[in-house]
This record gives structure tokens, C-alpha cells and sequence, in this order.
């Protein structure tokens, strides 16, 4: 099949909204119309949500295009909401709505491809604009199952013609790139200027963290730079970079974890990375490999984040060919038997996210035995103690999955909880101490709701919830504690469904819905968040049985 050029003559978004100065011009009320398959819903709420709040970078507002002129924002865009599979033609509203539109935005998936109501409305707007822009969101399918039969053209031949298309699929063009596309076809923009401008504006936004990481990066670099001088100066130098080194993996990743910049973390992990890749891995002391398996960990953890799973995994198994190197050279050293339990955990947590409760079970066994190891050592060891903990706290995790086991997930997390009690009388109480402590009764709490003892679950939820808003009221703005405040809701909201209170649970889904998208603002690129968000919609539509959109 050949490509037809992405579309540029017309000024679009998607969504319904009330009219504003810069709403479209001349007696069109939408920038844009979006249509998509009903099974495509969550796809075109998204869609219509990111182009609607999507800010236009402040040096094109203004700027005249042949499609008329760059307003802040495109606002209000048409969203179809409607079900038709009892009608006979498309309703006065939708008619109405496609006349007043300045392009049509069609979400591209296989369930598309096959609706005849997708076909239809693209049909009634090239009948109504036969001048206006169509364009094209893959959301799902390959090009010859995903395009309806009215989005492609013929060639002289008579063969089928592809539309260019915006491809938010994994691995294309994303979801940020994809959004910009589709901006700047509304807009008769060029896409690397928008790119360009759009790049600069996120660059302006790094905050004062950001600036305490490249400084850290830039002095590292130098320290690095100055070691070739001498054997001695090398060695005094490789000392203070590493130092650096565990300031980035210890203080500095906990506040640009707390603050959500995932990126910036990244960047971080990177330089920290090529500083080894830069040297002779067979002659660095056994510390300086640990570090760099430390590394491996975080940035194993980041590309979780994004969701990234093979590059994750890559990591982790380098991470820990090396942590299981150092211990067969040193095989009673705590430490190096700490650090390969680490790589252990790392692994069975990857395993676990995707779904492979076996392996999960099998790496999350070898650190309780390393845990064991520590314990035994060193029965007071208050860090020690708490590795127990967490390793039963990950047995009983892989317990609550089929086939689930309820007493034996109750039995690790009893067990959990009480190791991270005695290790937590066994140090200084703070924020990390509260914060294991709730997270031990949120895994309980999950055990006794598999095993239907809802009382004892909510008790053990609310003893989470009170240390989570301890915990927010000292750190406001923390992010990773907000994330755990989300799935709280969530858990709750679960519980009071089983127990028949619909409408508290709707609200604690809402507050929840609430808060994730607040901080989906913030890093649009956090895979984790983003599927809290999915999970709270997937539980609301759920509760909506009649149908009605959880967003109105």
C-alpha cells in the first residue's frame, strides 16, 4: 500500500467543551471531532483530555497559519459519546457537532476498522468538508487492519492508499510525539518547530533538584577527567568521584524519586554508569563493582517505570551475574551477601510485575535464605532484620497470586510485620521506618481480603492510612508517597464495594482518579501512574453498569 500525505489544511483537537476566544473561527464551534469504536472509550477520553489541556508553547500563540490563528489552547474539542448500535444514522447532535468541526480526528484500531458508525461519520465529514483535514491516531493494529475503509484513498491504480498517521503505538511514535502530531496538523504547525519549541519549553521547567544533579554530574566528570594524572592522584580522585557516585545513588535519587522526576533520575543513573563503562571492570576493587551493580538496580527500577520491561531485566541480570561473582569470592562477607540478595529481590520483583509468579516465587525464596543468612549472623542488627521482613513481605505477595493461598499469604505477612516492628524498635524512628511499617499492613490487609476477613482488611488498611498521611503532611510534596496514597484508595474503595457501600467506594475512586491525573501532569511519562489511572476507570466503569461516562 502507498501513503497518503498527513493532513494540514484545517484547525483541529478532540473534544466537547464550552466556546472561548480562541475556539475555532468563522461558524465552526469545535477545533476538532474525534471518532473512534466505543471499544476504543479510555483511548479517546485520554486523547481528548491531552489535546484539550495541551498548552501551545507561548511563542506560537498568535502566530498566523493557513489554518487560522495559534490559539493557547485547542479548545473545545468534540468527543463522540454516544451508542449507536440500535440507530439507524448518526444523531442531530453528532450531525451538528461534524459540521461545526474543523477536522475529523479518527482513533485507528482494529474495532474501528470494522465499525460502521467510524466509517459513517468519516463519510458525513468528507460530504460536509470535502476541504478539511482528516487525521489519522493509531492506537492499536497493524496499517491493514486498523484504518476504516472510508480513511484510504485510491491511487492511479485504483490501490488502496495508507493516510500518514499520528502512531501512539509502543515503540512508533509514543505518546508524546504522537500528540504533537496531531497538534500540529490542526494547526498547519511544522512538526519540528512545534517538537523544537515544545523540547524547550519542558527543558525551562527542570527545577532546582534537576540543577543539583547536573552540577553533581559536572563535577564528577571533572574529578574523572583529572585522575589520568597520576596512579595516586587517580586513586585519591576515584575515591571522591565514588563518593559522588553513592551520594547519587542514596540521597539524591530519594529526593528526585520524591519529586517524581523520572528523567532527571535517569540521567543521573547514566553518567554514573559510564564512569565504569569508562574503566577496566576487571581491575576495580569489589566496592566500586558493587556500586556499579547498585546502579544497575536504579536503573532497572526506572525502566519499570516507563515500562521498558526487556531493558529492566537486561540490567537486572547483569546486576546480578556480578553481585554473585563477589560473593563466591567472599561467601561469609554480610555485606556481599546483602548486596546479592538485593540483585535477587530485584529480579523476583521484575518477574512478579510480569506475571511469572513461579519465577518470582523461586528469586524471592534465595533472598529470604540470604535475608536468613544476614539474620543469623547478626540477630540484633536492626537492617538485617528488616531484610527478613521484606522478604516475607514478597513471599506473601507471590502467595496472594493464583494459585493464591490465603493462609500462607496471612502467615508471611504476620511475619513481616513483626520483623519490621522489632527492627523498627531496634533503630531511630523516621519517615523510612513509617514508611516500611505501612506498607507491611497494606500487604496484610491484602492477605485478609483474599482470605474474605474484611474487617481485619479495612482495620489493617487504616492502620496504613494514618502513617501514608503522617507521612504526606511531613512531606507534601513527595510523590512516591502519593503514588502509595493512590493505591490505598484504591484498596479501600475494593473493600467497601465487597461490602456493598457503593457509593463510598465510587468516592474514593474519584478522589484517587483525581490525584493520579494531577500527577500524570506532572511526569506524563510514568508507566506506573498511568496504569493506576487505567485501573481506577476500568473499577468505575465497573460500578457504572448503566453505562453513563465515569467522566461527565
Amino acid at each position: 500500500m502507498q501513503k497518503a500525505a498527513f493532513g494540514h489544511s484545517g484547525t483541529s483537537s478532540l473534544g466537547d467543551g464550552a466556546v472561548s476566544e480562541q475556539s475555532a473561527g468563522g461558524g465552526d464551534r469545535y477545533w476538532a471531532f474525534i471518532s473512534y469504536s466505543h471499544r476504543d472509550a479510555a483511548f479517546g477520553r485520554r486523547l481528548h483530555r491531552k489535546l484539550e489541556t495541551y498548552a501551545l508553547p507561548r511563542r506560537l500563540v498568535g502566530r498566523e497559519t493557513a489554518q487560522g490563528t495559534v490559539p493557547k489552547k485547542l479548545a473545545p474539542i468534540f468527543r463522540d459519546r454516544e451508542e449507536f448500535a440500535a440507530a439507524h444514522d448518526l444523531s442531530t447532535e453528532v450531525r451538528a457537532a461534524l459540521k461545526t468541526s474543523r477536522c475529523l480526528v479518527v482513533v485507528c484500531s482494529p474495532a474501528s476498522a470494522a465499525s460502521q458508525w467510524v466509517d459513517r461519520e468519516i463519510e458525513v465529514f468528507r460530504e460536509l468538508h470535502p476541504d478539511r483535514p482528516i487525521l489519522a491516531a493509531v492506537r492499536d493494529g497493524e496499517p491493514a487492519d486498523c484504518f476504516p475503509p472510508r480513511l484510504l484513498g485510491k491511487d492511479a491504480g485504483g490501490g488502496a492508499v495508507e493516510p500518514l498517521a499520528a502512531d501512539f503505538r509502543r515503540g512508533r511514535d509514543g505518546e508524546h510525539l504522537g500528540l504533537l502530531k496531531l497538534v500540529a496538523g490542526v494547526l498547519g504547525l511544522g512538526l519540528d518547530e512545534l517538537v523544537q519549541r515544545d523540547a524547550t519549553r519542558r527543558n525551562q521547567r527542570v527545577t532546582a533538584v534537576t540543577a543539583g544533579a547536573l552540577l553533581a554530574m559536572v563535577v564528577m566528570g571533572v574529578l574523572t577527567a583529572f585522575a589520568i594524572n597520576a596512579r595516586q592522584e587517580a586513586e585519591r580522585q576515584r575515591g571522591e568521584a565514588e563518593g559522588l557516585v553513592e551520594y547519587m545513588l542514596t540521597d539524591l535519587r530519594d529526593k528526585l524519586k520524591g519529586v517524581g522526576r523520572l528523567d532527571v533520575m535517569t540521567a543521573v543513573n547514566e553518567r554514573a554508569l559510564k564512569y565504569y563503562s569508562d574503566q577496566d571492570l576487571s581491575k576495580l576493587p569489589a566496592d566500586s563493582l558493587e556500586r556499579r551493580a547498585r546502579i544497575l538496580h536504579a536503573m532497572g527500577e526506572d525502566d519499570e517505570q516507563r515500562g521498558d520491561e526487556r531493558a529492566a531485566l537486561d540490567k537486572y541480570l547483569e546486576a546480578r551475574r556480578t553481585t554473585a561473582a563477589l560473593l563466591d569470592q567472599s561467601p561469609n562477607d554480610p555485606a556481599r551477601i546483602y548486596d546479592h540478595g538485593q540483585s535477587e529481590f530485584f529480579i523476583g520483583s521484575h518477574e512478579y510485575n510480569s506475571g511469572d509468579f513461579s519465577r518470582a516465587r523461586s528469586a524471592f525464596q534465595a533472598y529470604k535464605a540470604l535475608a536468613n543468612r544476614l539474620a543469623a549472623m547478626a540477630p540484633d542488627n536492626p537492617k538485617y532484620r528488616q531484610e527478613v521482613g521484606y522478604a516475607d513481605s514478597n513471599l506473601c505477595s507471590v502467595a496472594e497470586q493464583p494459585p493464591i493461598d490465603a493462609a500462607a499469604a496471612i502467615r508471611y505477612c504476620t511475619a513481616s510485620l513483626a520483623e519490621t516492628e522489632k527492627a523498627g524498635r531496634g533503630q531511630k524512628a523516621g519517615a523510612a521506618t513509617m514508611r516500611d511499617l505501612a506498607e507491611r499492613h497494606a500487604w496484610l490487609a491484602d492477605a485478609y481480603f483474599l482470605a474474605d476477613d474484611l474487617s481485619r482488611a479495612k482495620a489493617e488498611r487504616h492502620a496504613q492510612e494514618d502513617m501514608l498521611n503522617k507521612l504526606i503532611t511531613a512531606d507534601p510534596r513527595n510523590m512516591d508517597l502519593k503514588d502509595s496514597w493512590v493505591v490505598l484508595q484504591l484498596a479501600l474503595a475494593k473493600i467497601e464495594v465487597r461490602e456493598g457501600d457503593k457509593n463510598g467506594a465510587r468516592q474514593r475512586f474519584e478522589k484517587a482518579l483525581s490525584a493520579v491525573e494531577t500527577m500524570l501532569r506532572f511526569d506524563p511519562t510514568n508507566h506506573q501512574w498511568a496504569q493506576s489511572r487505567a485501573d481506577i476507570l476500568k473499577e468505575l466503569s465497573t460500578l457504572d453498569q448503566s453505562g453513563k461516562d465515569i467522566r461527565q
